[in-house]
Formats: structure tokens, C-alpha cells, sequence
């Protein structure tokens, strides 16, 4: 298993002084804390430790810190568990805990049963936190490090790893040689021991061959110094290349350490070597990795054994966009989910117009506030079954702030990244005139909230694991009754962050020529996709113009529709062909919405693009 590399040189480099108690970080920084986390765990760490190094109570004694142990240790392992839970892979999480920082009885003043209480406390807090392991680090005395382990033990239930480190002679700074470790921290209990800080990777390759030697089925851990550090302006600088230490991460694993990373100078970077080094210089069956469980199950028994958890790539741009900035006329067709439970026609519309090439299928959010199914569900369903990438139209109004970032997480999670940002239709126009609109937010602030998560966090700052690849969508209504009022909003949907417009459905191309000059004219440059919803009948133009929000259709085009007779299907589609085939001079793509559900009529429009 490849753990994580070194907490403060990560701190120091983000410009924190190493004068200063870094684990007080955990409660006046946690940002800082959980985004080092989270660059291990994408640089391939499936252990992180707890910023907890320094966190007894004679270690913070040094900075008038001692009261805040329990505070501090919390807060550490509550930042941790936040970073996995972002991440959203199986990790464990290490409670770090170094030694007091005081010499012990007889050469110092600190006495053995003080020195056990102190890990004692730590370790009941960590655990109390939910570690899933303790970790005894870069201790130099080994009989401070044995207190640590039999206190770790007193407290109970959770597997020890403990860490000495070493000089370059092979010896601990106490003078205590690998093999005297390994025997007193095995017989003390621990479950993994091992070597970390001190010196760089070819020292502690000796030790790991010397511990190994006198205890060849023992686990052992290495966790090496990126080099010896050198001092340049003031700087401290660690010249071992990840390269370097990846060779060596190979080698302690043939050597048969179970538990590899890194400590002081090594980096993401560092890791992200290690990790693919390892996995690709061993068998699966090399590989050690458990999946932290709630069965109580110690982590280091049994014999089965899996390569570990695979990195999930960046989530690709969407093809949508792709297209758009690539310059080419893209087509969606928008389908209404069903208002039951079953999507049998929605997905054979959807088959119907992937046959016919198009683009995108546009999933609508309940419009007109009838209940309908999902959107989300739909989208998810329509990509799964036909392979046809979706527009989910997203709005508002059922939504409260937490519930648009919860179903965008879900649809990220799904593979639904193309969002319509919609205000959405109030509830007072559908079949619940006593259901609640929540309106938190408008269309401006939700592409404001998917937009900040494609930068990688939530309105509240906290960071969502990696930055969301969404293509953000909004709306124009070209025959809005104040055009210069929605346009000034077109500008705002844009400053908020918005990819591309899809405009309501226009039947009169000068009206759609007027638009796009003002457009120029303010010089906003934007992929527009034209709506157009050819016409069944005389009927419906009157009650699209004069019953349907944001609908206009000119006189001219009822009066023709009116005189075309049991033609008015024909004539619909011809008007809706010739609207499709002059608005390629200047528009992205078209938009069709089929009305009444008839897929057919639409794919004939379609044929104008032929």
C-alpha cells in the first residue's frame, strides 16, 4: 500500500513558517490541511496521516498549546475523513503521533509512566475520531517508542504501525540497530514496523534488509526522507527526483514492505512516481490494499490481496462543447420526460433521433411545473440506453441551495455534465398551485454555483475533491417583451460563467437577425443555439401566442398556418425547414422541440439539413 508523503514541507512551501505549531493549522487552517490531503490521494495514496505529528500535550506544551490536545487531534481527523469522503474512494486514515519532543528518564526529567499517559490521551482521541489505524512515527529512542506502542495497545482496537528513525550508520540516534527495533516493537505488539524520516532511501534500503533478515515474515513499512537536505537561502531543499525515490519504492517492496511513502521533501509528486512505480513493477498479488469496513475486521489479516484502487481519471470535456468551440452546427431535440413511471417512448424518441444524428438530447426539468419524472433520472437513462449525450435543463424552483449542489454532484457522478441553467416556471402555472417555489438562487447564481464547482468547490468554499467538468447552458428569450432588460441579463448569464445560450422558439427570422445584431453590437461572443418548434396547426400558434409564456408568433405566420387548412402540418414543417436552413448563416446550432410528443414531424424538419 502506498501512503502519503510529508505534511510540513507541503505547509512550509504554501508559505507557513516552521516556526510556528503546524497541527494548530488543523484548527485555524483547515482548507490548507484537507487540500494537502486531497493532492496526495490524487497523486495514487491510499493511506493519508492525520496532521498530528506534534499534537501531545509536551510537544504543544512548546507553543502554550497543551489544553488544545483534544481539540487539535479532532479537528485533524475530522479534516482527514473529509478529504476521503471528497475523494470518494476506499483510503485509510493514519493517526500520526510522534514523540513527546523530551528526554526521558534517566538523562531527562520526563518519566516513562508521563511519556505513556501523554500517547496514551493522543491515541484515545484519535481513535475516538475514527482512525482507522495508529501510526507511531520518527522516533529516535526506542524506549519512547515501546511506551508508545503499549499505550496504544492499552487503549485498544485499532492496528499499530511504529516507525524509528535511522542514521545514515544504520542506527537510531539513541544508538539502537535495526534488528534490536524490530524485535522490541514486535514483541511490544505492533503490527507493522518499519523506518521513516532520518535519512534518504538507500540508508533505510539497509536498515529494511537488516530488519527483514531477523524477522523475515514480519510487516514492515519504509517511508524515506527525499534525500539529505541542504540549506539554500534560507531555504531548506530536499534534491532527491521522484524518479529517484520510485526506483527505491520498488525495491522495498520486493524486499517485502507492506506499507510505502514518504516523509521529509517528499511531495505529490514523489507519490504519484512511488504509486505507478510499485504497481507496475509488482503482480497483483504483491499488492496489499484492504478496504477500510465497519466489521471490526483487523485491517492487516488474511491472505487475498488486490492491486490498488485504480486513480479515476479527469472527466472528459463534453463533446457538446467540444463541438461548439470546434465551430460545428450542432443539433438537439428537446424530450419531455414521462409523467409516470415508465420511459419507454422518451427512449425510443431518443433512439429515433440518434439514428438521425444528432447531437444532444435536451431533458426537460418539468416544465410548465407538471410533474413529471426526473430529470436527472431521465438524462442518466437516455445516456445509458442510446449512447446520445443529454442537455439537462436544471432549474430552481424545487430546489433549495443545498439540493442544487447535492443533484449536481449526483449528475457529475453520472455523467450528466451538460446543464441548461433555468430559473423555472413557478409552481402557480402547473397542477400544484399550493406547492412551494423555493427560488434560492436564480439562473444567474445557479451557473454562479456550477461554475464554482467546476473551479472545485461548493458555495461554502469547501472543496469538492477535483474540479467539476460541467458545460454550462442558459437561456435567451428573443421575443421577451423588454429586450434590452434580457439582454442586460444575457450579459450576467455570461459574466457568471455560461458556455453557450439556447434561445426560446422564434418563428420570424428578423426577429432572430435583430437579436444577434444587438448581440454583436455589445460585442459578447457565445455559441447560440436557435429554438425552433415547428407548428402542428392553427390551433396551437393561437394557443402558444396567446396562452404560453414567452411565446410571440407573428401575425403573419397564424394567418398562413390559419389559411393552409388540413395543410397546416405541411406548412409548419416548411416554415420550421426554412427557419432551420437560413439560421446556419449565423447561429451555432438549432434546438427542436417537438410538440405534442410527435417525434416524426421533427425528424422530417430535420431533413433540411440533409
Amino acid at each position: 500500500m502506498v501512503a502519503d508523503g510529508a505534511m510540513g514541507t507541503m505547509l512550509i512551501a504554501r508559505g507557513f513558517s516552521s516556526d510556528h505549531c503546524l497541527e494548530e493549522l488543523n484548527l485555524l487552517h483547515p482548507a490548507t490541511i484537507q487540500a494537502v490531503h486531497q493532492s496526495y490521494l490524487a497523486a495514487g495514496a491510499r493511506m493519508i496521516e492525520t496532521n498530528t505529528f506534534g499534537a501531545n500535550r509536551f510537544a504543544l506544551a512548546e507553543y502554550g498549546l497543551e489544553e488544545k490536545v483534544v481539540r487539535i487531534n479532532q479537528s485533524a481527523v475530522r479534516i482527514a475523513r473529509e478529504a476521503r469522503e471528497v475523494f470518494g474512494q476506499p483510503v485509510f486514515i493514519a493517526g500520526s503521533v510522534g514523540p513527546t519532543g523530551r528526554v526521558l528518564e534517566p538523562f531527562g526529567k520526563l518519566a516513562s509512566g508521563e511519556a505513556q499517559d501523554a500517547f496514551r490521551e493522543q491515541i484515545d482521541v484519535l481513535q475516538a475520531a475514527a482512525v482507522d489505524v495508529v501510526l507511531l512515527e520518527t522516533f529516535h529512542n526506542l524506549d519512547e517508542a515501546v511506551l508508545a506502542v503499549r499505550a496504544a495497545k492499552e487503549v485498544g482496537g485499532l492496528p499499530v504501525i511504529a516507525q524509528m528513525a535511522f542514521l545514515e550508520d544504520e542506527q537510531t540516534y539513541a544508538g539502537h540497530t535495526p534488528e534490536q527495533v524490530v524485535e522490541a516493537l514486535l514483541s511490544e505488539g505492533a503490527d507493522v514496523v518499519g523506518a521513516n524520516c532520518g535519512v534518504g532511501p538507500e540508508p533505510l534500503r539497509r536498515v529494511l534488509e537488516r530488519m527483514r533478515a531477523v524477522a523475515p515474515s514480519a510487516r514492515l513499512s519504509a517511508m524515506p526522507n527525499a534525500g539529505f537536505p541542504r540549506q539554500s537561502h534560507r531555504r531548506v531543499i530536499y534534491q532527491t527526483s521522484p524518479e529517484y525515490l520510485a526506483d527505491y519504492a520498488v525495491t522495498f517492496a520486493q524486499l517485502g514492505a507492506r506499507l510505502i511513502g514518504g516523509c521529509c521533501g517528499t511531495t505529490p509528486d514523489h507519490i504519484r512516481a512511488m504509486a505507478a512505480a510499485v504497481h507496475a513493477g509488482l503482480p497483483a498479488d504483491g499488492i496489499a490494499e484492504r478496504s477500510p469496513g465497519p466489521s471490526g475486521e483487523s485491517l492487516w489479516t488474511g491472505d487475498r490481496s488486490v492491486p490498488s484502487a485504480p486513480e479515476v481519471p479527469e472527466p472528459a470535456r463534453t463533446e457538446l462543447l467540444a463541438k461548439l468551440n470546434a465551430g460545428k452546427f450542432v443539433v438537439s431535440v428537446e424530450l419531455d420526460p414521462p409523467k409516470g413511471f415508465n420511459p419507454t417512448k422518451v427512449l425510443r424518441g431518443a433512439e429515433f433521433f440518434r439514428d438521425l444524428g444528432v447531437d444532444a438530447i435536451n431533458v426537460a426539468d418539468s416544465p410548465m411545473a407538471r410533474v413529471r419524472m426526473g430529470c436527472l433520472a431521465m438524462s442518466a437513462l437516455v445516456q445509458t440506453r442510446t449512447g446520445v449525450e443529454t442537455i439537462m435543463h436544471f432549474t430552481c424552483r424545487d430546489r433549495n441551495l443545498m439540493g442544487l449542489q447535492s443533484d449536481l454532484l449526483g449528475a457529475h457522478g453520472l455523467g450528466v455534465r451538460n446543464i441548461l441553467a433555468l430559473t423555472g416556471d413557478p409552481t402557480r402555472m402547473g397542477d400544484y398551485k399550493n406547492a412551494t417555489d423555493v427560488y434560492d438562487v436564480d439562473s444567474i447564481g445557479l451557473i454562479s454555483i456550477i461554475r464554482r464547482m467546476n473551479e472545485g468547490f461548493d458555495t461554502a468554499g469547501n472543496s469538492i475533491g477535483k474540479p467539476a467538468r460541467f458545460t454550462i447552458g442558459c437561456a435567451l428569450n428573443p421575443s421577451a417583451e423588454d429586450l434590452s432588460w434580457e439582454l442586460g441579463r444575457f450579459e450576467k448569464k455570461l459574466e457568471a460563467g455560461a458556455d453557450f445560450i439556447m434561445t426560446q422558439p422564434l418563428w420570424d427570422i428578423d426577429a432572430l437577425w435583430d437579436v444577434l445584431d444587438r448581440i454583436d453590437q455589445r460585442d459578447l461572443k457565445v455559441p447560440i443555439v436557435f429554438g425552433i418548434l415547428p407548428l402542428h396547426s392553427s390551433r396551437q400558434a393561437e394557443f402558444l401566442h396567446n396562452e404560453v409564456p414567452g411565446m410571440q408568433i407573428p401575425e403573419s405566420v397564424r394567418r398562413d398556418i390559419r389559411e393552409a387548412g388540413d395543410k397546416a402540418l405541411d406548412y409548419g414543417i416548411r416554415q420550421a425547414q426554412d427557419l432551420l436552413f437560413q439560421c446556419r448563416k449565423r447561429v451555432a446550432g438549432v434546438y427542436l422541440m417537438p410538440s405534442l410528443g410527435n417525434y416524426e414531424v421533427t425528424g422530417e424538419v430535420l431533413k433540411a439539413l440533409a
